[in-house]
C-alpha cells in the first residue's frame, strides 16, 4: 500500500513524535462512540476524517436520521464520510474505494474505533501507523462480541469494564493497552450502565492515546482462557419464557432496557415490561406464567419456573411507559390467568422466512 501522505506532509505510514500532532481518524456511529468522539475533540486532538453508518429510518414516521456521531461530526465541521461497506470485493466496493482514497488524503496515525457496525478489513487496520484501537465495553476476554453490555447484566456480572485494545483481523482478540473495571449494580440496566461505560471509555481512550504519542505504549495479549462470547440480541430472546428462574427473567428485562426490550403475550394483547423485581416467596405448583396477584399498591406477580416476578411498569400497544396500576386499569389482568411464553408463532414463521443480510 502505498505511503499515506497529506498535504501537510504528514505521513499515516510514519510514527509520529512528541513535536508532531497525533492525527486521528474515528470510527463510530451511536452514542457510546459520540462520547468518545466529543472527548477527542474537547482535547484538542486533530481528526482528519470521521466514519459513520449510513443514515438509517427510524422512529413511527420512518425518517432518516443521523447516527449520534454524524451529528457531532457536522456540529464541529469534522470531515466525515458514510460508507455502506468497506470490503474492497464486497458488495458496495465503490464506497469502499471512496474510504480507502479519503483514509489515505486524510493520513491518521491512528483510527480509533468505538461501536461503528462494520468489520474492518485488512487494508484498513495495515493503513495507520499506530494501528486501529477499539473501546470495548467489557473485561476482555470476558465478552468478546457485539453486546458485552447486555451480557453481562444477563448473566448476573458483578463487574464489567472497559478495554482499549489494538484490533487485530479476530473478533476483539487484540492485545489490550489499558482496561479498567466498573462495578455493575443490581438495579443498572442497559441504558444506565451504557453511559457510566462510555464516559470511562473516553477517559480511557485519552489515556491510551497520550501513551501513543509518547511511545511507551505497549499493549498486553489477552489470555486464551476465560473468553466467552457477547451474542447480538435475537429478537426471539425479547419474550419472556417464564419457565426461566425468576432472577433470570429479572435481569433480562435490565438488559435488553431500552433496546430491544421484553414482552410477553396477555391473551390478545402484548405487554411490554420495562422494570421488574423477584419477590421472596415461591410458586411451587403454579404453571409458569400464571398471574398469582394483581397487589393494591400496584404490579402484576407472576409465577416463574423458580419463584416469582413483580411486573412493575409496563406499555400497551401504542400507550407509553407507565407504573403497571395504571396500565392495568385499561388492560385486563386477572388472577389465574397464564401469560404466554415466547414468541407467538407467527413472530417464528417470520423469523424462519427472513433471508440472511448479504455481507457488506
Amino acid at each position: 500500500m502505498k505511503s499515506a501522505s497529506t498535504a501537510s506532509g504528514l505521513d499515516a505510514n510514519a510514527t509520529p513524535t512528541c513535536a508532531t500532532k497525533l492525527r486521528v481518524a474515528f470510527a463510530g456511529t451511536p452514542e457510546f462512540a459520540a462520547t468518545a468522539l466529543r472527548d477527542l475533540i474537547a482535547a484538542g486532538f486533530a481528526l482528519p476524517l470521521v466514519l459513520t453508518q449510513p443514515d438509517r429510518p427510524a422512529g413511527r414516521g420512518l425518517q432518516l436520521q443521523s447516527s449520534a456521531v454524524k451529528q457531532v461530526a457536522l456540529a464541529h465541521g469534522l470531515p466525515l464520510a458514510q460508507p455502506r461497506g468497506l470490503r474492497l470485493d464486497g458488495r458496495w466496493p465503490a464506497d469502499a474505494a471512496a474510504a480507502l482514497e479519503a483514509l489515505r488524503q486524510a493520513g491518521p496515525h491512528v483510527l480509533v474505533v468505538a461501536a461503528y457496525g462494520l468489520i474492518l478489513p485488512q487494508w484498513l487496520l495495515d493503513l495507520p501507523s499506530l494501528g486501529c484501537i477499539n473501546i470495548h465495553a467489557s473485561l476482555l476476554p470476558r465478552w468478546r462480541g457485539a453486546a458485552p453490555i447486555h451480557r453481562a447484566i444477563e448473566a448476573g456480572d458483578r463487574e464489567t469494564g472497559i478495554s482499549i485494545m489494538r484490533m487485530d483481523a479476530g473478533l476483539d482478540t487484540g492485545p489490550v493497552y489499558r482496561m479498567q473495571d466498573m462495578p455493575i449494580a443490581p438495579d443498572d440496566t442497559t441504558a444506565s450502565l451504557h453511559d457510566k461505560l462510555a464516559a470511562l471509555g473516553g477517559r480511557l481512550l485519552l489515556q491510551t492515546l497520550a501513551d501513543l504519542q509518547a511511545g511507551v505504549a505497549e499493549p498486553t495479549a489477552q489470555p486464551v482462557e476465560d473468553a466467552t462470547y457477547a451474542a447480538k440480541i435475537g429478537k426471539r430472546e425479547a419474550w419472556l419464557d417464564w419457565s426461566l428462574p425468576a432472577d433470570v427473567l429479572e435481569r433480562r428485562i435490565r438488559a435488553f432496557q431500552p433496546a430491544p426490550g421484553t414482552q410477553t403475550r396477555c391473551g390478545a394483547t402484548t405487554l411490554k415490561i420495562l422494570a421488574a423485581k423477584v419477590l421472596p416467596t415461591t410458586a411451587a405448583g403454579h404453571r409458569p406464567g400464571t398471574v398469582l396477584a394483581v397487589p393494591s399498591q400496584g404490579g402484576v406477580d407472576v409465577a416463574c419456573g423458580t419463584g416469582c416476578l413483580r411486573l412493575t411498569r409496563l406499555q400497551k400497544p401504542g400507550g407509553k411507559p407507565q407504573d403497571a396500576s395504571l396500565v392495568l386499569q385499561s388492560v385486563m389482568v386477572q388472577v389465574g390467568q397464564v401469560f404466554a411464553s415466547g414468541p407467538p408463532p407467527e413472530a417464528d414463521a417470520r423469523a424462519t422466512s427472513t433471508p440472511p443480510h448479504p455481507t457488506a
